[in-house]
This record gives structure tokens, C-alpha cells and sequence, in this order.
């Protein structure tokens, strides 16, 4: 992975407003990425993980799990099928961290307020 996924997502950070099109689109961004095959951002559920949004071709075998912590509290995982660095991966999940939160509550649902 590169310097120039956390520009595109920055891009995405400011372009986009709704919490499920910014995890929609970082998992689509990681898997541009070379090396990447699949991603996926999961929600705690009860305290275990529940997948919601993903991209790409699943290869387990693979996987990094990155936690996404929220105000110290664990909201979420990361998940990338291949190879990518762990401490971008890690810069990533902070950034997309409140709307794992959002995304959690509202469970992939649209919302209205």
C-alpha cells in the first residue's frame, strides 16, 4: 500500500458525508491498491465482530485484522485480504473510526433524521 491511498481517502473524507459511502468507498480504495484483494470493515457486535461493508475476492488465509478505536473504545475491525502495511492500515481505521461508529448504529441501514 501506499502514501498516495491515505491522499484518495482524504479525498474521500472531505467529498463524502454519509457513513456508509465512506466505508463503501475506503474498502473499495484498499482493494485499488496492489497486493490487496479483498477488504472489509466489521462492527462490534456484543463484543464480536459483524461484517459489514466489503470489496473483492476473500483470501482468509491473508487477512490483517486492524482494530478501529473510537474515544478509546474498540467500535470496529479492519479487515485486508493480502499485503499492506499494518501501521497504514492502523492510520486508516483512525480515520474512518467515527463513521464505523455511525455505520455501527445504523447498521448499513439508510437513515433519515
Amino acid at each position: 500500500m501506499s502514501s498516495r491511498a491515505l491522499d484518495r481517502l482524504d479525498r474521500i473524507l472531505r467529498e463524502q458525508s454519509e457513513a456508509d459511502e465512506v466505508l463503501r468507498s475506503t474498502v473499495q480504495l484498499l482493494t485499488s491498491e496492489p497486493g490487496v484483494a479483498w477488504a472489509g470493515v466489521a462492527f462490534l457486535e456484543d463484543g464480536e465482530p459483524a461484517l459489514g461493508p466489503s470489496f473483492g475476492e476473500p483470501q482468509e488465509i491473508s487477512r490483517i485484522r486492524v482494530p478501529i478505536v473510537y474515544r478509546g473504545s474498540k467500535v470496529g475491525e479492519l479487515w485486508v485480504d493480502g499485503q499492506a502495511d499494518r501501521g497504514l492500515l492502523e492510520r486508516i481505521a483512525f480515520l474512518v473510526s467515527e463513521y464505523v461508529l455511525i455505520g455501527w448504529d445504523t447498521r448499513g441501514e439508510d437513515w433519515e433524521p
